[in-house]
């Protein structure tokens, strides 16, 4: 089969963990031998996120007194593409010595219009108290958000429309490689309506939506989306969490999800699955080769 991998911030850091470089090179240690099982057998393409990273780059970014203004966040997303990717490429090359791997920076295509530039959403960054995000907030202008019993800071996420390399990326997979791509969502971009021209724009992409959208383009037979928790849960954070195994689309849609976390990802599993007819899994960075055989996590199918 053809599989899309979607690796979430765990891949790289657990929630209360410091960005330390070592911390992260472990995290992602764990994270290339479970897409390795995987690999061995079926082609892989591998996305990831970068909320944390490109959050604590803007931060330095805000803090450093010989810029005249802080970099954009496309070039920020840019930045942890190459950071994660060289990461990640070489782990998964020492896991998989007899395959050609390879990490390619990629963009996405956005809309200058998208209502989400008025109504930031998207997670960056670590996690505050109330007290510190809304200083945050005073100081440096950033719109917070709760995120469960924290706060951080949140950034517009337009809809992708296209990953401008997607026939790189296709023709990539054609000879045998994994590639490592659409980090963060990829960079995003708006196309200029009088020349044509590609220029960055300032937001983050979802990255889910990207990996949906690209496995459709990529004519995958999964998504496998992989985050820190073992499967979707109905009620999570209360007492009365339940698992929920295997469901449809309209079956997920009647059920709510936060909008800054597993919300997004159910969306990309339920447009894929609509769109293509094919499968798409949610569950634990761990448990990644069990997912895709359907012993652990979530299936998400059009057909019950």
């Amino acid at each position: 089969m053809r599989v899309l991998i979607a690796l979430g911030g765990n891949a790289l850091l657990r929630r209360g963990q410091t960005p330390d470089s070592d911390i992260q090179q472990a995290n992602i240690l764990t994270a290339a031998a479970a897409i390795a099982r995987i690999a061995r057998h079926h082609e892989v393409i591998v996305t990831h996120g970068n909320g944390p990273q490109v959050g604590m780059l803007a931060l330095e970014s805000a803090a450093d007194h010989a810029l005249t203004h802080p970099y954009p966040l496309d070039i920020l997303g840019a930045q942890t593409q190459g950071m994660i990717g060289y990461l990640l490429g070489q782990a998964l090359q020492n896991e998989l010595p007899d395959r050609q791997v390879a990490t390619l920076l990629t963009q996405t295509l956005v809309s200058a219009a998208d209502p989400a530039f008025d109504h930031p959403t998207k997670f960056v960054g670590p996690v505050y108290t109330k007290t510190e995000a809304h200083d945050l907030a005073d100081e440096r202008g950033y719109t917070i958000a709760p995120d469960g019993d924290t706060w951080r800071r949140v950034v517009p996420s337009p809809h992708p429309q296209r990953v401008v390399e997607t026939r790189l990326i296709r023709s990539m997979v054609g000879t045998g490689t994994l590639v490592v791509c659409a980090g963060g969502g990829g960079v995003p971009v708006v196309r200029d309506e009088r020349d044509g021209r590609l220029r960055g724009i300032e937001a983050v992409v979802d990255k889910d939506l990207t990996a949906a959208l690209l496995a459709e383009a990529l004519e995958a037979d999964a998504l496998l989306m992989l985050t820190d928790v073992p499967c979707v849960q109905r009620g999570y954070g209360t007492a009365d969490v339940t698992a929920i195994r295997h469901a449809t689309p309209a079956q997920l849609r009647a059920e709510h999800f936060p909008a800054g976390s597993m919300g997004p990802k159910i969306e990309a599993a339920c447009h894929f699955a609509e769109l293509t007819g094919d499968t798409a899994y949610i569950g634990a960075l761990e448990d990644a080769p069990e997912i895709l055989n359907d012993e652990r996590g979530t299936r998400i199918s059009a057909r019950a």
